[in-house]
């Protein structure tokens, strides 16, 4: 009997060491955000902490892969668009620590400043509501137009209250953007498509700073909200080596909320 016991208490320690094993699975969309994620994963292992990064393309997919349990957490979104996947998907999803701005800038041929727009100026924006929001939020702050109060993550054009220049918008796939500025005064752009066409986000006329609400979060499902692994991993990732390293890498370009 003693010998079944001990046999039994040998077999649930070799599966809780096993289970200790295991890497954490982080979602995240392919291209900076995951380098910096890799770069985390480094200095966890050194602690014994190993993770396994997996890159997603279809922005639907990190959130669905947290719900099903097939990922621990995702760092690829910011807090708008998890509000609204958690509304049209009813998710149990719950955002644990702010990550990064990746700025959405503003970017023209034609135009030095904001301020040489000529009334009836034509500027694209993102046609999603998240970043078409976004968009907006990033004109008033700059003084070309005003939002009706209250208008904040889910603004659309309709909620433009004040348009001096009488600025005419153009709604477009966020992807098309870019090429957009060959037939607008300017147009309002996130980082990822910007750098894959070749933008200088410094040369930029107005980029999002650390106070943007659209920061980036890390997401997780709600039972696991207190997960040691999961916070110890974050606790990391929010280093001064990990700021250092995005600072550097990415000339400024991404900003840490840290």
């Amino acid at each position: 009997m003693k010998t079944l016991f001990a046999s039994a208490l040998l077999g649930i320690g070799l599966l809780a060491t096993s289970a200790a094993a295991d890497p954490l699975k982080l979602g995240v969309s392919a291209g900076p955000y995951g380098e910096i994620l890799e770069f985390t994963a480094k200095i966890a292992a050194k602690e014994g902490l190993e993770a396994k990064v997996i890159e997603f393309t279809d922005w639907n997919m990190p959130n669905a892969a947290v719900q099903a349990g097939d990922i621990d957490a995702n760092n690829f979104q910011h807090q708008p668009f998890l509000d609204n996947q958690i509304k049209q998907r009813g998710y149990d999803i719950v955002p644990v620590a702010k990550s990064i701005v990746v700025p959405m800038g503003v970017y023209a041929k034609t135009v030095k400043t904001l301020d040489d727009l000529k009334p009836g100026a034509t500027i694209s924006i993102p046609n999603d509501p998240t970043n078409g929001a976004r968009a907006l939020a990033l004109l008033a702050k700059a003084g070309v137009i005003a939002l009706k109060d209250g208008a904040g993550a889910t603004a659309s054009i309709a909620d433009i209250a004040s348009n001096p220049k009488k600025v005419k918008f153009v709604e477009l796939d966020a992807a098309q953007l870019p090429r957009s500025l060959d037939d607008v005064d300017a147009s309002v752009i996130t980082l990822n498509y910007a750098v894959l066409a070749g933008l200088n986000p410094k040369a930029s006329l107005l980029l999002e700073d650390d106070q943007s609400k659209w920061h980036l979060v890390w997401a997780v499902r709600k039972d696991r909200a207190n997960d040691p692994a999961i916070k110890r991993f974050i606790e990391i990732y929010r280093s001064p080596e990990v700021r250092q390293f995005i600072l550097t890498r990415f000339d400024g370009t991404i900003v840490p909320t840290w």
